[in-house]
């Protein structure tokens, strides 16, 4: 009886080339059919009386620090305002609101008393055409906001949304049943091959018996010396890294009772570190800033605008957290007064060295003129604050080597630098060659 080789081989070669190729196909199918398609631009609504586009960047532009279009701040809700008053009045109000109340204009005195006797700018330089524009703007109906799906969670990017877009459910099932398909097809042709090779009185070779791998293992002694070397020095070098992680907290992100943005705040609009954190100018922490520093900001910013929103987190999460801000502080954002009543926040440390650890703030920010992201990463990106760096003496030690003292305007290191880079035969020392290595530098 004539032997061969395993004949499955080339049978399953063909297929898995075969099932690969239509997964491929169609995955690629279902990724274009669930594409979703752009929405069209809805057109502006035009507004009689002036143009509402030229209005928002006058309000935004002169208005907006005190007034919002909804909801009270410094000055009332300027939304649907041309049906409080006629535009003569309107005109008056905005070119000298002092001096109409000083005539004793009943309107004007009412609204300046319900406004807690908050004093307008004047705007001479505005035209009553520009007027025109403004009150256009604030006539404009207030957008419907889409309700949120159930659940409060955003359509995640790249779900089909159209009626006539195929769902994953179905393109899945349909992958399932091309796979259930190839496997009893696999188990066909192998039963034929069977039935042919037994008719044609061929014998399929049996694979030849081979010792387990684990014998032939033990069996070479010199194999098993060198492996079991390399197992002890392996597990000591991951004992090594292991215990040098105690203690160190790259990465530690915890929640703060008042979810603050440093992306928003740092990133978006630019805000300098130092103007919260101004302790890290002349003090040895950067401290934890204030809430009154918060409200001078916030006090006419209760709710951030539309376009801040994220996928994760919506308008509504940002305004609630701005309300926590409120209630800490204890500010009617109705009445644009404090109320009295406060209750305190317990922050969440992050950055936390050891006690035998000496670090000066303003000793690197304003002496060395080293800029916050070179430790704390690029928080202007972060949404959530977090440890960037490791803060472990070796990563001190590493800067230290890497840092040229800063020399420009710093009398105080003329004399030391002079004696120093003379001493070393470089143009620009170190901290470490300026004793930034010594023990007593950093440690009491």
């Amino acid at each position: 009886m004539k032997k061969v080789g395993n004949h499955n081989s080339i049978s399953r070669k063909l297929l898995l080339s075969l099932s690969l190729t239509l997964i491929f196909s169609l995955t690629s199918f279902a990724q274009d059919a669930a594409a979703p398609a752009a929405p069209e631009a809805a057109a502006p609504a035009a507004t009689a009386g002036g143009d509402p586009a030229k209005g928002k960047e006058l309000f935004n532009a002169n208005c907006a620090a005190c007034h919002k279009l909804d909801a009270k701040s410094t000055g009332p809700a300027l939304r649907g305002v041309a049906e409080k008053h006629d535009m003569a009045w309107i005109y008056k109000w905005v070119h000298n609101s002092s001096d109409m109340i000083k005539s004793g204009d009943a309107a004007a005195v009412k609204l300046f008393e319900e406004n807690n006797k908050a004093v307008m700018t004047a705007f001479p330089q505005l035209s009553e055409g520009d007027i025109d524009n403004i009150i256009a703007y604030t006539s404009e109906k207030k957008a419907d906001v889409a309700a949120p799906p159930a659940g409060g969670a955003a359509t995640p990017p790249g779900t089909a949304v159209e009626s006539g877009a195929i769902s994953n459910n179905v393109i899945l099932g349909a992958l399932a049943l091309v796979m259930a398909i190839l496997v009893v097809m696999l188990f066909m042709v192998n039963k034929v091959l069977t039935k042919v090779a037994s008719n044609n009185g061929i014998e399929v070779a049996p694979k030849e018996g081979r010792l387990p791998i684990w014998k032939a293992f033990a069996r070479n002694q010199f194999l098993v010396l060198v492996t079991s070397i390399f197992l002890l020095l392996a597990s000591g070098y991951f004992v090594y890294g292991y215990l040098m992680q105690v203690g160190v907290d790259q990465n530690y992100e915890p929640i703060q009772p008042i979810h603050y943005s440093h992306k928003i705040h740092a990133g978006d609009n630019e805000i300098n570190c130092k103007y919260c954190h101004s302790a890290a100018r002349v003090s040895k922490t950067a401290g934890i800033p204030s809430l009154n520093v918060c409200m001078n900001c916030h006090k006419n910013i209760s709710e951030v605008a539309e376009t801040t929103a994220t996928p994760e987190y919506s308008k509504a999460f940002y305004d609630a957290q701005i309300q926590k801000l409120y209630d800490a502080v204890g500010w009617d954002k109705t009445k644009q007064a404090y109320t009295g009543k406060t209750q305190p926040v317990k922050w969440v440390r992050i950055h936390n060295l050891p006690d035998f650890v000496y670090f000066n703030h303003s000793q690197h920010v304003s002496v060395a003129g080293i800029e916050c992201q070179t430790c704390h990463g690029p928080v202007q990106e972060f949404e959530i604050m977090k440890q960037y760096s490791k803060l472990t003496m070796g990563w001190c030690i590493d800067c230290h080597r890497k840092t040229d003292v800063k020399m420009e305007g710093n009398a105080y290191y003329d004399k030391i630098h002079a004696e120093l880079s003379k001493k070393y035969g470089v143009e620009k020392l170190t901290a470490a060659q300026m004793g930034g290595l010594e023990c007593g530098k950093c440690h009491y």
